[in-house]
């Protein structure tokens, strides 16, 4: 019998749960008896000993719950190496824990930080099978992380809203999504929802074309304008400037988010009444969408075969729409960015979206 142990770590998202679930009832199809150990909240649970035995019925009924069964914390990676406050060797203890149990395999499913812990473990000896968690769509080697479908649709529901507000009041709207270095989700919801701007960190934007932009449009009669602006969005001023010289600057910046920053620089270009809205954690919660549902139970499932074969040290990833896998010392601190000649760039702009370049 099988002995797994499993674990959510980073930020949460729609599929995790799903994800478990397709693993699990894999394992029950493949292997029959399995033990299943989770730990809780992520890399804290493994390193702390804090984890519980899980039955299938803790799995039923889940593939639509939102977050996560067995919480999750964030464990940077570049602290792991750092004993905590009490001298205890974290890497030591994570293994401790896996020997304990007297695991099989570790089961992680986690963004671009926890895959470079799950390659950690894998360097120090333990059977690793890892999946690909992330709203951001960042994860290198992988076209599609489970989360991102779920998280597009929240915020293009958001610019959808906004929309209607936006053409009743003549006014600027701003809508700010999620991501700091990687502008995916803001340039899938942009062109889903129609905005007329799209910002993102990958492209740095000049704000005289942003103000351009919107003075063409009222030029041809439309008197609102909607951007789609990624938090971590930066000017091509801001993007010549060195990491801890752009970091001083923040650090003394007026305004709490780039959102904010970008209303005031409008409305004192254009006179128009500019509004910020900021959908924030919500593009993290809720129901998975179907996609994300069916992507978490493939991907699970086929974390459940290479198990079954004692296949570990793998990724699984999405290429088109087929599943398979890359080993994880080749993709675990990889970014995967936006690339400015993207196809999907290309064709945003042929439909008249401004990038502000």
């Amino acid at each position: 019998m099988k002995r797994i142990g499993m674990l959510t770590s980073g930020g949460d998202c729609q599929s995790l749960n799903a994800t478990m679930r397709g693993v699990v009832k894999g394992l029950n199809v493949l292997e029959g008896n399995v033990e299943i150990y989770g730990f809780i909240d992520g890399y804290k649970g493994l390193i702390y000993g804090n984890y519980k035995r899980l039955t299938s019925q803790d799995f039923s009924g889940i593939l639509t719950t939102g977050g996560t069964i067995l919480g999750t914390s964030r464990q940077p990676f570049k602290l792991m190496r750092t004993p905590d406050e009490n001298g205890l060797d974290k890497v030591e203890a994570m293994k401790a824990t896996y020997r304990y149990l007297d695991l099989d395999c570790l089961v992680i499913l986690g963004g671009n930080g926890s895959q470079k812990t799950a390659n950690l473990l894998r360097e120090e000896g333990l059977n690793i099978v890892s999946l690909p968690k992330t709203i951001d769509n960042d994860l290198w080697g992988t076209d599609m992380t489970f989360g991102f479908q779920s998280a597009v649709d929240i915020a293009t529901q958001t610019i959808d809203r906004i929309h209607t507000t936006a053409a009743s009041h003549n006014r600027v709207f701003i809508v700010e999504l999620m991501g700091h270095k990687v502008g995916w989700v803001t340039l899938h919801a942009g062109i889903a929802g129609g905005a007329d701007i799209i910002l993102i960190p990958e492209i740095p934007y000049d704000l005289r074309h942003v103000i351009e932009a919107i003075k063409r449009r009222n030029e041809h009669g439309k008197q609102f304008t909607i951007l789609a602006v990624a938090e971590g969005a930066i000017s091509k001023e801001d993007a010549q400037l060195s990491k801890k010289q752009y970091k001083a600057k923040l650090a003394k910046r007026k305004y709490s988010t780039v959102g904010y920053e970008l209303a005031s620089q409008i409305e004192k270009a254009t006179g128009q009444e500019v509004r910020v809205t900021i959908p924030g954690h919500t593009q993290r919660g809720g129901s998975p969408v179907p996609f994300d549902r069916v992507i978490s139970s493939r991907l699970g499932v086929a974390a459940a075969e290479l198990i079954a074969k004692e296949d570990y040290g793998k990724l699984l990833i999405m290429k088109g729409y087929d599943v398979t896998t890359l080993p994880l010392e080749k993709t675990a601190g990889k970014l995967k960015y936006v690339s400015p000649d993207d196809q999907i760039v290309l064709q945003a702009k042929h439909l008249g979206i401004s990038f502000g370049d």
